[in-house]
């Protein structure tokens, strides 16, 4: 027994090793160590990765405000209470002076960023987004925009691909149409697990796997900057996680080298609450804050071709997010002044600006205002608040 012991935990000490080197583990040694290996051992390593990656110490956040474009969505992700069908007496395309109200909202409470996102809607296509984004920039030069996703691209161009004559329209020249408009930067949305299976399951609607991986890879080719994110504790099975961080790194190892690529990785819990995954297929987020925690660890462990590693405080709260500041992460993401979407599903979270150093403080750490390129910000006047909506 204690030989098998010794060896189990040589072959821990490996993969610790190799981890600790910088080298790619493979998915199943992802999943072995997921499997086997002690939290505290894991926080460790990761940790340690940490300060190699982020010698400075701090740990950044950031003020910004999610507004939607439109919560129209033909998509029809099992896991979404947001959206509403074309036609819905609920359905909205959000107005320029709706934009106008908040963005000077969020400028008066310290924000620099507004990440726009909102649903598949069948009438809106390239025109729109350019016209917006334009309109945007030319009343808010200082706004930035991290605005739509892969699935939104790929959206897009499947409506511009069947415009007459436009059957060969590609994800490049979306993409640059959308940053020649102001677009500043990608986010990782609509990642959920990079696996058609599951994507079948959950997300049918939206790009595959593969689209998803190409068009952020076209991003990093046209320097724009990127975010990745996953959603696990759904109908993923723990391979599939592995898979997913895997395809993650392999886009990351082909950027241009100067290029941004994926500047942080979010990983995230699947909220519940009153989601068709939930009420017809009975499939409940069931993580624990210590699959969390080792989760996390295991994001900064697979992914060393990425520097910043966000816990994710919306999804599992104040507390497991602070211990993941001692298990790899390095980023505490924004206050969100606003967020409509994860709290449809349940998500109770809310910071301030004043909260959310005090978090970072309490676990230990010095907070460092930043903007989504993660260079540093001064801490600028404000009102101190969160709109309730």
């Amino acid at each position: 027994m204690g030989y098998h012991q010794s060896k189990h935990q040589m072959k821990l000490n490996e993969l610790y090793r190799k981890a600790l080197g910088f080298e790619w583990l493979t998915i199943e040694e992802g999943v072995f160590l997921f499997k086997n290996a002690a939290l505290a051992e894991l926080m460790y390593v990761a940790d340690e990765l940490r300060k190699i990656q982020v010698p400075h110490g701090k740990v950044t956040w950031q003020i910004d405000r999610n507004v939607n474009t439109t919560n129209v969505c033909i998509a029809n992700c099992k896991f979404c209470n947001f959206y509403r069908i074309p036609g819905h007496s609920e359905a909205y395309i959000t107005d320029i002076d709706t934009y106008k109200r908040k963005i000077e909202e969020t400028i008066k409470f310290g924000g620099d960023q507004l990440l726009l996102q909102g649903g598949h809607h069948p009438g809106l296509g390239l025109s729109f987004y350019v016209n917006l984004f334009k309109e945007l920039k030319r009343n808010y030069t200082a706004i930035k925009l991290h605005a739509l996703g892969p699935p939104e691209v790929a959206h897009i161009t499947k409506l511009e691909k069947n415009q007459p004559g436009e059957n060969s329209v590609t994800h490049k020249e979306i993409l640059t149409a959308l940053k020649n408009a102001g677009l500043d930067s990608l986010p990782g949305a609509g990642a959920e697990i990079l696996t058609d299976r599951v994507r079948r399951l959950i997300s049918k609607g939206k790009c595959g796997a593969q689209e998803w991986l190409d068009i952020m890879h076209q991003a990093h080719l046209l320097n724009i900057t990127t975010s990745a994110t996953m959603m696990f504790g759904h109908v993923e099975t723990i391979e599939e996680r592995f898979e997913h961080l895997a395809k993650i790194r392999e886009v990351q190892s082909r950027k241009p080298e100067d290029a941004m690529g994926f500047l942080a990785f979010i990983p995230w819990t699947f909220q519940d609450v009153d989601t068709l995954l939930a009420k017809i297929r009975g499939v409940h987020n069931l993580t624990t804050t210590e699959e969390y925690i080792r989760m996390l660890a295991l994001c900064r462990m697979m992914l060393p071709n990425i520097k910043n590693i966000q816990a994710s405080w919306l999804t599992v709260g104040k507390q497991v997010a602070q211990m993941c500041l001692n298990a790899g992460a390095n980023d505490f993401g924004s206050i969100m002044i606003e967020e409509n979407v994860v709290s449809a599903a349940g998500a109770p979270h809310r910071f301030t600006s004043t909260t959310i150093q005090e978090a970072i403080k309490q676990a230990g750490f010095e907070p460092q205002l930043r903007n989504q390129q993660y260079e540093w910000r001064e801490m600028p006047i404000m009102e101190d608040q969160v709109i309730d909506y």
